[in-house]
């Protein structure tokens, strides 16, 4: 089981396939593995990585953590686990929280990053009705804290706007499905279910590396949900073309091989024109 140490944690990480580096960054579900059917469908193209982010599943704390600033040490984890895998520039991918510690990594080490896609991030703070969702986002927090994690995950469902998928999500949590799913949860909650969704993009350095983001939403995501919207801000922000990839909020888990396939290309027209699409 290959160990990578940083900071402050050992960051469990897995390769799969053989070529140019793509770099998958997990969500609040707490492990890499949901990468896996993926790395599968990739692993001819690109050498896929997947990882536990620190705290998480099987990468463990070790000595004092600045939470105060977790997303930024989040990103930093990211950028060597990036520089210890590949001497060049790697392709990104970040879904849900994990595209929120994508786009940090942009921000602050954009020369690690060749193309970055974060997938529906819900960056509450980038949209026109923010007060009211983060309002929603901290009574989902007040619930956990005095009612326990499913009632808590009902309401986020409902405030994600989850539909159909909704059950899949709820799913993931559900401590018989894993050995360290209480724990991700109740990490998930208290280090950031709050501080990540509520915190402030830095559009100024995301500016500056505009040419590089390859934003990604899923076809069967509802297009008012929060985590679509702050997409189609930053596109519209940084006139960038919002790429629709097959399934939901999980498509590469429930709709892989689809998913694969226009990824790459989209990866593929990127490489020809970088910067343009």
């Amino acid at each position: 089981m290959p160990y990578f140490e940083v900071e402050g944690a050992s960051l469990y990480y897995e390769t799969v396939g053989s070529g140019p580096l793509l770099f998958c960054i997990h969500g609040g579900n707490g492990s890499g593995d949901i990468w896996k059917l993926l790395a599968e469908s990739l692993k001819d193209q690109y050498t896929v990585a997947f990882y536990d982010r620190r705290g998480f599943s099987r990468s463990y704390l070790a000595g004092s953590q600045d939470y105060e600033h977790r997303l930024e040490r989040d990103a930093d984890d990211a950028r060597e686990l990036i520089e210890h895998l590949s001497k060049d520039p790697a392709t990104v991918i970040g879904n849900s929280s994990g595209a929120i510690v994508s786009l940090a990594l942009l921000s602050r080490h954009p020369d690690v990053i060749r193309a970055l896609i974060p997938h529906e991030p819900p960056a509450i703070m980038l949209l026109p009705d923010k007060d009211k969702l983060s309002a929603r986002q901290r009574d989902v927090y007040d619930t956990y804290r005095k009612r326990g994690v499913s009632p808590a995950l009902k309401k986020f469902v409902e405030l994600n706007q989850a539909g159909p998928e909704g059950q899949i999500m709820v799913a993931t949590f559900d401590p018989r499905s894993g050995p360290f799913v209480s724990q991700n949860m109740m990490y998930w909650f208290e280090r950031e279910f709050l501080d990540y969704p509520l915190h402030e993009i830095d559009l100024a350095a995301l500016e500056k590396n505009k040419h590089r983001l390859l934003p990604a939403n899923g076809q069967m995501t509802n297009p008012e949900a929060l985590q679509y919207r702050a997409n189609v801000v930053l596109c519209k922000k940084f006139g960038r073309k919002l790429m629709l990839l097959p399934g939901g909020h999980v498509g590469f888990t429930s709709h892989f091989e689809a998913f694969a396939k226009q990824l790459l290309e989209a990866l593929k027209e990127f490489e020809k024109t970088p910067g343009k699409l």
